[in-house]
């Protein structure tokens, strides 16, 4: 009979005594554990916590005094915000990132009157995968593949009066030439190449989904990064040629061909040559009475390299002609030119632009005329 099996209903079974082996095999776990305990706090407490990922935040604010004549107004003069945009950036881990940018929509094109809103509207929220230079893939709401002119936006245009000329960004978009969708883009030496498919409904009505794509070659400098300057104020010598294109089943087809080349000059200061030539075919375009809409620009400007106070005063001008063809009504061409007296104070961060820009058609609309003066500050 074994010695662990009572004899009787009465008999007591030994379970151990205080100094038995069981009482010291329990004293010596507790003892292990509590030095690993000790020696886990001891490390925490001498352990530095991982750095926090950066987290930005910014905004932006476009405003301007405008006198304007037109054939079929009286001439007017307006106080305008004509943008104020918040920007978030932050990242989830060092190659997972976030971006968010918002403006406040007034409603109407730049410069024009009439009644204005006062409604945030999501400009870019977008997942942000960064792997290296060459694979990268952005998802959300953000720019699509496009020209130049789309890519720098109007807080880092050369010019004041952006996106009126028949011609720059015409490519159709959800909000301020962003569309809703997913793209890869990669920077291979000094070519960068984009592809991303878009929401069709969205962004024309057909639920087709939007392809679209560009290849850039930078002979001199390189430009890093997705979203590209019109400018670099004379820290960078650039010659760049860029082309784009997006297409829609049963709808059609847009492309651009874009150019760029600056030198710096003397200490600070840079001349520059940027053009354009587009061709929205029954996709995007600038009035949507007509299938066709074609042409191109020309803009040079000099930054002088001498600083006058805070900042430095730069001279542009720029010629714009566009095409307006198999539409409801007669066809007609537009030709704009614009002419800028900029004091740049602090690049894109702190500007004055004195601006005069001189719209004018062959039929339909009328011609116009518009002076001002724009103030841009960003943080």
């Amino acid at each position: 009979m074994s010695s662990h099996t009572p004899r009787h209903r009465g008999a007591r079974v030994e379970r151990g005594r205080p100094g038995g082996p069981t009482a010291a095999l329990l004293l010596a776990l507790a003892g292990w554990l509590g030095a690993a305990g000790a020696l886990h706090a001891q490390d925490a407490e001498t352990e530095e916590p991982p750095p926090p990922l950066p987290i930005t935040i910014g905004g932006g604010l476009q405003t301007s005094f405008l006198h304007r004549t037109s054939d079929d107004a009286d001439a007017s003069d307006h106080f305008r915000v004509n943008s104020l945009r918040l920007y978030l950036n932050g990242a989830a881990t060092n190659k997972i990132k976030f971006m968010v940018n918002t403006d406040l929509d007034y409603g109407g094109s730049l410069g024009a009157p009439g009644p204005q809103g006062s409604e945030f509207q999501i400009l870019d929220a977008v997942a942000q995968f960064e792997m290296s230079d060459t694979f990268n893939v952005w998802v959300g709401r953000f720019l699509p593949p496009s020209d130049r002119a789309n890519l720098y936006g109007p807080f880092y245009a050369h010019h004041w009066g952006v996106y009126a000329d028949g011609v720059q960004d015409g490519y159709p978009f959800v909000f301020q030439g962003r569309d809703n969708g997913a793209a890869w883009w990669g920077q291979f030496d000094k070519v960068k190449l984009s592809a991303g498919a878009f929401d069709g409904r969205s962004a024309t009505g057909n639920s087709s989904l939007i392809g679209a794509g560009r290849v850039q070659v930078n002979f001199w400098d390189p430009e890093p990064g997705y979203y590209l300057n019109s400018t670099y104020y004379g820290e960078r010598n650039i010659l760049a040629i860029g082309i784009a294109g997006q297409t829609q089943a049963d709808a059609g087809t847009a492309w651009s061909a874009d150019f760029l080349v600056e030198r710096k000059v003397g200490d600070g200061g840079a001349a520059s040559l940027e053009a354009e030539w587009a061709r929205y075919d029954k996709l995007g375009g600038y009035d949507p009475r007509y299938l066709t809409n074609d042409g191109g620009y020309v803009l040079a400007a000099y930054l002088f390299p001498q600083r006058v106070g805070e900042g430095q005063f730069e001279l542009l001008g720029k010629y714009a002609r566009a095409r307006f063809r198999e539409g409801l009504m007669a066809d007609y061409d537009q030709t704009t030119t614009e002419i800028n007296l900029n004091y740049v104070i602090r690049q894109f961060n702190a500007r004055v632009m004195i601006f005069v820009k001189d719209t004018a058609f062959t039929a339909v609309n009328p011609d116009d005329l518009q002076v001002g003066l724009g103030l841009q500050l960003q943080m």
